[in-house]
């Protein structure tokens, strides 16, 4: 009597590769389109900076909420039709935030965009870790790159169409129309499943995944203070004019891009231990720098030690959630994630207290000691 044998599962290739690749550019060019809109939606809803403030914290918690949800969701119903789910909702909502009026619709809207954004990132992250764990090589920094591309292509792009004279809607759809495109090209490969390895649908992050979580905090903090008060810094404390305040984050996003396209090759001659450890200590030194030498020049070379410095620090750390055993990837990722992204929510508003109490270098300063704490751990994690 001869015995049937279930085939083997298609270990993923250069395809899904691919695939991972224009799902992270999704992601970045979904997130930048929104950013030019928003004096446009102030203006037409009636908001004033406060009010605006608070609302924008609904983005947040549709993400925050949405990230456990995807990890469990992609478990179940695989990566492709969460990735798919989410990409098409952003399509959707970038139109609607572009003409909607009503207070309690923007609200809405801004809800549903943050939940997509953050289900969309989140399983980009888990395919990601599959696709380089069954490729046995470096890639999660190149991923990582194509979304800070998606960035700035996105930011760039939108604010190219507005200033060609084309209203907000007709910008927004044609970001749609190009995010399906690029939707259609990547979903053949698109993963069919979303865990390699079986496990709860939610889980309280805990041991590694723990560690490498708050490791993430510490540097989503420090982008979203470079985000948020980056320009202040430069205009209030070193004289900068308005018009140039943008700088500041642009040099930090630029030099954290060029990092990321370059990492893998980084990781591969130097170790990811040592990425975090240099990486973190250049980050520090950047923000010192920046912070207290007394000129707008060394402001923004400490900035772009920042960036550079952060640029491969999340990549290897996601890296490590895929060869650790504690928790599946479904459920680690969505927790890391979500600490992570609450740094960028907490972060800012913190270091704005930190200020009020005393001044915006000593929170700058606290920051930098974070980072010498990332440092750190490079000599104790096991990546």
């Amino acid at each position: 009597m001869t015995s049937i044998s279930t085939p083997a599962p298609v270990l993923p290739g250069r395809a899904e590769q691919f695939s991972t690749r224009v799902a992270f550019f999704i992601a970045g060019f979904g997130v930048a389109a929104w950013a030019p809109l928003v004096p446009y939606a102030k203006e037409r809803v009636g908001l004033d900076d406060g009010t605006l403030g608070l609302l924008l914290l609904s983005l947040g918690l549709g993400s925050i909420i949405a990230m456990p949800l995807a990890g469990a969701l992609a478990a179940r119903f695989g990566c492709r039709r969460v990735l798919t789910v989410s990409s098409l909702l952003i399509c959707l909502c970038l139109p609607l935030l572009a003409v909607v009026s009503s207070l309690p619709v923007f609200i809405a809207t801004l809800f549903v965009f943050g939940a997509s954004l953050g289900a969309l990132d989140c399983t980009i992250n888990i395919q990601a870790i599959i696709v380089e764990r069954a490729s046995g090589k470096t890639m999660m920094s190149g991923f990582h790159g194509l979304f800070s591309l998606g960035g700035i292509a996105g930011a760039a792009g939108v604010s190219a169409v507005l200033a060609l004279g084309a209203s907000p809607l007709i910008a927004m759809l044609v970001v749609a129309a190009g995010l399906l495109i690029a939707l259609l090209k990547a979903w053949p490969h698109l993963l069919t499943y979303g865990s390699e390895r079986g496990g709860p649908a939610f889980a309280i992050p805990h041991g590694v995944v723990l560690f490498i979580g708050l490791l993430c905090f510490t540097v989503f903090l420090t982008e979203g203070a470079m985000l948020d008060w980056s320009a202040v810094f430069l205009t209030s404390l070193r004289g900068v004019e308005t018009a140039y305040a943008g700088l500041g984050y642009a040099v930090f996003a630029l030099t954290m891009t060029l990092g990321r396209l370059s990492g893998d090759w980084i990781v591969q001659r130097i170790g990811a231990n040592r990425v975090i450890i240099f990486g973190g200590l250049c980050a520090a030194a950047g923000l010192a720098l920046g912070t207290l030498v007394p000129s707008w020049e060394a402001t923004l070379l400490g900035y772009a030690l920042v960036g550079a410095g952060c640029s491969n620090i999340v990549p290897v750390c996601y890296s490590a959630v895929g060869r650790q055993t504690s928790m599946p990837e479904n459920v680690a990722v969505p927790a890391i994630s979500t600490l992570g992204y609450g740094g960028i929510l907490v972060g800012p508003a913190a270091i704005g207290f930190v200020a009020h109490v005393s001044n915006l270098e000593l929170a700058f300063m606290v920051i930098a000691v974070m980072l010498l704490g990332v440092a750190a751990s490079g000599r104790i994690l096991k990546t």
